[in-house]
C-alpha cells in the first residue's frame, strides 16, 4: 500500500467496490431473488461484509491514515476525508469480524421471515429472527459504547450526535405544536379524498410513476425503478442509483408518495460527486439529511398546488374516468387530507410524525428492557389506539408494515422526522433564494430548485456535519419553527381556519 493520498483513495475504493456488491445483492434479494436463494444469500452477505470490514479496519491502512493526517500540506477536502476515515476506523474496530458475520446472516434471515410473516399475517413467525436482531443490536450498542442510554449508540449510527435526550425535546415540540394543530383540523369540515381509493390499473400507475421521476429530473441513465414489498432507494455509486415503488390497485396515493419520496433520495445520491467515489466527500452525510431530500420532494413540492398545476392534467389523461369531475383544487385538498391512518408511508405530513414518535417510543423501551419482542404487536396496537385512536386489523397494517427491524435498523425512524424538519427549513431558504419558485413549479421547471440543492447539500458529501450544512445554507442549525410555520399556514388555508 503506497503511503500517499492516492494509495489511501485506492484502498477506500476497494472497500466501496465490496460495499456496492453487497448492496447489489441486497437490491436483488428485495426485488428479484427467489425464496430458495435465501440461505446461500445470507452466507454471501456474511463473507463479503467480513472482507469489507477487514479492509476498513486494516492496521496498515490505519497507519497510512495516521501518517497522512500528520502532514499539513493537504487542503480542506483532503483533510476532512482523512479525519472522517479515521473516525470510521476507530468505530469499525469496536466490532469484531465474528460480529459482522453473525449480523449479516441474521439480517438476511430476518428479512425472509418478515416477508413470510407478512404473507401469513402472523407476527409469531417473525418473532424468533427479530429477537436475534434485537440481541445483536443490543450487543452492537454495548460494543460501540454510550453515555446514558443504549439506544443513543444506535441513534448515532444514522444521525451523528443524536440522543434520546435530544429527541425527547424534538417530540415535545411535536406534542405541543403539531398534535394541537391536528386536533383543530379534525374539528373542521373534512375534505374529500375518496377519488384516491378507486380501482386504478396497476400498469398505468407504474408508468405514471416513471413520468413523475422524469419530472423530478431523476436520471434514468444512472438509475432505474422497480417494484418491491417496501419501497426503498439504493446507491451503488452516483451513476447507479436505483429506486423502487409500491402499487396498490385501490389506492393511488401509495404509488405517488412512494415514488416521489424514493425519487428524492435518488436525486441526492445522484448528486454526490462521482469523482469522489469511495471517499467520505462522495458519501451522504446522514440519514436526517438524506430524509430531508426525500421529504422536501414528497411534501414541500409533491403536495404543493404549484407542482400539481403542471402534472395533474397528465394524471387526468391517464385516469379520466376515476378523476372525472375532480378539479385541481379538489385534488390538492384531497392529497393533503389530515386524518388518522395505520400506514406510516401513506400518512399525511402532520400525523406522520405521530407514527414516527410511536416507533421511537417502542424502540427506546425495547432497548431499555421495558418491553420484550413478544409484546411488540400488543404494545404497537395499544400506542396506535392511544395516539391515533385506531387499531390495526391485521399485522401487515401494524407491527409488520415496516422493513427496518429486519435490517437491524433500530434508531432509523427518528431521522424521518428530523429530515422533515430540515426539509421545511431548506424549502423556506429556497423560497428566499428563488423568488419565483412557485411559478417555476407551475411550469414544470425544477432546474433552479434542484441546482440549489446540488450546490448546498448534495455536492458536499460528508465534508460538513448536518448542523454545519444547515448553518451554511440557512444560517442556523435545525429549527422546528420552520415546519410549524409551514404547517400552520398551509393547513389553515386548506381547512379555512386560523391556527392557534
Amino acid at each position: 500500500m503506497e503511503k500517499t493520498y492516492e494509495g489511501y483513495k485506492e484502498h477506500l475504493q476497494k472497500i466501496a467496490h465490496l460495499s456496492s456488491a453487497i448492496m447489489l445483492l441486497s437490491w436483488d434479494q428485495e426485488v428479484y431473488m427467489p425464496k430458495k436463494g435465501a440461505e446461500i444469500r445470507a452466507k454471501q452477505f456474511s463473507t463479503l461484509s467480513t472482507i469489507a470490514h477487514e479492509l476498513a479496519t486494516d492496521q496498515t491502512f490505519e497507519n497510512l491514515v495516521d501518517h497522512l493526517l500528520a502532514k499539513s500540506s493537504f487542503g480542506f477536502k483532503e483533510m476532512r476525508n482523512l479525519q472522517e476515515t479515521k473516525k470510521e476506523i476507530v468505530e469499525g474496530k469496536k466490532l469484531s469480524a465474528d460480529f459482522i458475520q453473525r449480523s449479516a446472516i441474521a439480517r438476511s434471515e430476518a428479512f425472509q421471515s418478515w416477508q413470510q410473516a407478512r404473507e401469513e399475517e402472523n407476527f409469531a413467525v417473525y418473532v424468533p429472527s427479530l429477537k436475534k436482531m434485537v440481541a445483536l443490536e443490543t450487543e452492537r450498542a454495548g460494543l460501540l459504547g454510550y453515555e446514558k442510554h443504549p439506544y443513543d449508540a444506535l441513534l448515532n449510527l444514522y444521525e451523528k450526535g443524536l440522543t434520546v435526550e435530544k429527541l425527547e425535546k424534538v417530540f415535545v415540540q411535536v406534542k405541543n405544536q403539531i398534535v394541537p394543530l391536528v386536533k383543530q383540523i379534525r374539528e373542521r369540515p373534512q375534505v374529500d379524498d375518496s377519488f384516491l381509493t378507486q380501482q386504478y390499473n396497476k400498469e398505468k400507475q407504474f408508468d405514471f410513476s416513471v413520468e413523475l421521476l422524469k419530472y423530478m429530473n431523476y436520471d434514468f441513465d444512472a438509475g432505474r425503478q422497480d417494484l418491491s414489498t417496501h419501497p426503498f432507494s439504493i446507491n451503488f455509486n452516483s451513476n447507479d442509483v436505483r429506486v423502487t415503488t409500491r402499487v396498490h390497485e385501490n389506492d393511488l396515493s401509495e404509488v405517488i408518495w412512494s415514488t416521489i419520496h424514493e425519487g428524492g433520495h435518488g436525486l441526492y445520491s445522484q448528486g454526490l460527486q462521482a469523482n469522489h467515489y469511495g471517499l467520505p466527500s462522495g458519501e451522504w452525510v446522514s440519514l436526517g439529511i438524506h430524509e430531508s431530500q426525500s421529504r422536501i420532494w414528497e411534501n414541500n413540492i409533491g403536495r404543493a398546488k404549484a407542482w400539481w398545476t403542471f402534472i395533474y392534467p397528465e394524471l387526468q389523461e391517464v385516469f379520466p374516468q376515476q378523476l372525472e369531475g375532480v378539479s385541481l383544487d379538489d385534488f390538492y385538498k384531497g392529497v393533503n387530507k389530515v386524518e388518522s391512518s395505520l400506514i406510516r408511508t401513506s400518512a399525511d405530513e402532520l400525523t406522520y410524525h405521530i407514527h414516527v414518535m410511536i416507533r421511537y417510543e417502542i424502540e427506546k423501551e425495547l432497548f431499555e428492557g421495558a418491553i420484550k419482542v413478544e409484546q411488540l404487536e400488543e404494545v404497537w396496537n395499544e400506542k396506535y389506539m392511544q395516539y391515533l385512536g385506531i387499531m390495526p386489523s391485521k399485522p401487515s397494517e401494524g407491527v409488520l408494515q415496516d422493513i427496518h427491524w429486519s435490517h437491524g435498523s433500530f434508531g432509523y425512524f427518528p431521522t424521518y422526522s428530523i429530515g422533515s424538519f430540515y426539509a421545511a427549513q431548506f424549502y423556506a431558504q429556497a423560497e428566499k433564494e428563488i423568488s419565483d419558485l412557485s411559478s417555476q413549479l407551475e411550469k414544470g421547471n425544477i432546474d433552479s430548485f434542484l441546482s440549489l440543492m446540488r450546490r448546498n447539500i448534495h455536492q458536499h458529501g460528508k465534508l460538513y456535519t448536518p448542523e454545519q450544512l444547515s448553518e451554511k445554507f440557512t444560517g442556523e442549525g435545525l429549527n422546528i419553527k420552520y415546519f410549524v410555520a409551514y404547517a400552520k399556514e398551509k393547513y389553515g388555508a386548506i381547512y379555512d381556519f386560523i391556527p392557534e
